[in-house]
């Protein structure tokens, strides 16, 4: 049997019969489904993917392509060596994800190769710049974590218990008590979110399950641990977090580093150590981004999936929008890796000036040499605008013109129901009768004015012509001021029955 995926390929309710090109979003191209193909023809880049007979394809000519990042998500497909080469003249980087969100490859353009730097990393616990920077690695992290509890969440407490803990790490002189810090402070950042709401559009509310719409916690009560998440939200930051590590990753290579070797994570087999410690000042960034969206835009059902083990997967619709954050996280990595690198070139005693300050991915020494400041930091994309009844997308408000045209209509509907509901309550004294009112009330209107009739009842003229002239019979809460504009009262009734 084949393995269930995390990334899912085609949406449960995706209908429709056309398939749209592959997109460029921010300079990242993402690739999913079965049969992906990625080759050169004539000198051009091609990409195909989709599921089935739902294949997209999109062409990239050499000059203005903008391409940056190539995303696969899967390994069922092929990539050319020409075309691997053709995104190595073009530096873009290639990312490889698996569909349970660990990263497979990430590659980028060659870095250096100075085996003092990767020496230096290697005894970096012996030569104790790994606590160093371990320690300023974390500082950053909980920095960014107490500003996202103050600002984003706005509770004051625990932003205070945060920076706490922060101002301990300055007496922490192993790496393991620096852990143990960032662990204290995790109870209180993550304690912050479990109230959070996932809204979703009314539309999508009968097909969400319930424990969807709340953030509850990081821990997945499948693994007891981030992996497996179950719901939308611990998807979406599992999502980013591959790749913030693959963005990580290619900065370490960059610069010519092993990105194995880490100083704060214990080296395993698993993952690349350095690239995790790179990524933990900016993880806050991304938790939030991803708080900004659940707080203020819905979610659509479409874009998830839940397995038979309860599992939230992620659609690869969906991801291809995520996958467009990759830009603003290298551009957050870049001066950590440097910062980091540069650390490691001041203990190797033979180390050259040139090797310990240069800064390839912020271009810092090329920038303050042409007096240019560096580079700011472009924000991810904005989440979609959602309609909160119907998930379609807006430009404006918080509902589409089709709902907000609806719910106008059903708040008319409200008020008629509401009126209609008040008809059976009208003051009618017992005398005036149905015959009555046909019998001497209705002759007598014509007699009256068609002005006289609709002043009275707030009707328009043409109803109150048709009630005059007898061709309609009105509702009986108006025949009391009829009969008294036709000047039949109780005594002319009863006078009339002796008569």
């Amino acid at each position: 049997m084949a393995a269930l995926p995390t990334v899912l390929q085609v949406s449960p309710d995706d209908n429709s019969s056309t398939i749209s090109p592959p997109v460029l979003r921010n300079g990242v191209l993402t690739l999913w489904g079965y049969g992906i193909r990625v080759h050169l023809d004539r000198g051009h880049l091609v990409a195909e993917d989709g599921v089935g007979p739902r294949r997209r394809r999109i062409r990239l000519a050499r000059i203005g392509h903008s391409l940056r990042r190539l995303i696969v998500i899967g390994s069922d497909g092929m990539v050319s060596l020409a075309a691997i080469r053709w995104l190595a003249d073009k530096k873009a980087a290639f990312v490889m994800l698996n569909r349970n969100g660990t990263v497979l490859l990430a590659t980028g353009p060659p870095g250096p190769r100075d085996a003092r730097l990767r020496r230096a990393q290697a005894f970096a616990h012996q030569s104790g710049v790994a606590v160093a920077i371990a320690r300023d690695l974390i500082d950053q992290k909980l920095r960014a974590q107490e500003n996202t509890v103050r600002k984003v969440f706005g509770d004051d407490d625990s932003a205070t218990a945060i920076a706490a803990v922060r101002a301990r790490l300055a007496t922490a002189d192993r790496t393991d008590q620096i852990r143990l810090f960032e662990a204290h402070a995790a109870v209180v950042y993550w304690n912050c979110w479990r109230a959070i709401p996932i809204r979703f559009p009314d539309a999508d509310l009968a097909r969400v399950p319930a424990h969807w719409r709340t953030f509850r916690g990081r821990a997945s009560p499948l693994t007891g641990s981030p992996r497996l998440s179950v719901n939308p939200a611990n998807a979406i930051l599992n999502y980013l977090y591959a790749v913030v590590e693959s963005e990580a990753r290619l900065a370490a290579v960059a610069l010519g580093l092993d990105a194995g070797l880490g100083v704060l994570h214990a080296d395993t087999n698993a993952r690349d150590s350095l690239a995790c410690d790179l990524m933990e000042p900016i993880r806050p960034a991304v938790d939030a981004y991803v708080a900004d969206w659940l707080l203020h835009h819905p979610l659509r059902r479409k874009w998830f999936f839940e397995e038979r083990n309860g599992s939230c997967r992620l659609m690869g619709s969906f991801v291809e929008r995520l996958s467009a954050t990759a830009p603003t996280w290298a551009q957050m990595i870049g001066p950590l890796a440097e910062r980091l690198a540069q650390a490691l070139w001041a203990t190797v005693p033979t180390s050259n000036r040139r090797a310990n300050s240069e800064t390839p991915l912020t271009q810092r020494r090329r920038r303050e040499a042409n007096g240019v400041g560096l580079a700011r930091i472009a924000l991810p994309p904005r989440p979609p605008r959602l309609c909160e009844s119907c998930g379609g997308h807006l430009t404006d408000g918080v509902h589409c013109a089709p709902c907000v045209a609806r719910r106008r209509q059903e708040a008319t509907q409200r008020k008629r129901a509401r009126e209609e509901s008040a008809r059976t309550r009208f003051d009618r004294p017992q005398w005036l009768t149905v015959e009555v009112f046909l019998d001497q009330v209705q002759p007598r209107l014509r007699e009256k004015t068609t002005s006289e009739v609709a002043s009275l009842l707030g009707v328009s003229k043409w109803y109150a012509m048709d009630i005059r002239l007898g061709r309609c019979s009105p509702h009986p809460r108006h025949w009391r001021a009829l009969a008294e504009l036709a000047g039949v009262t109780a005594d002319v009734v009863a006078q009339g029955n002796e008569g």
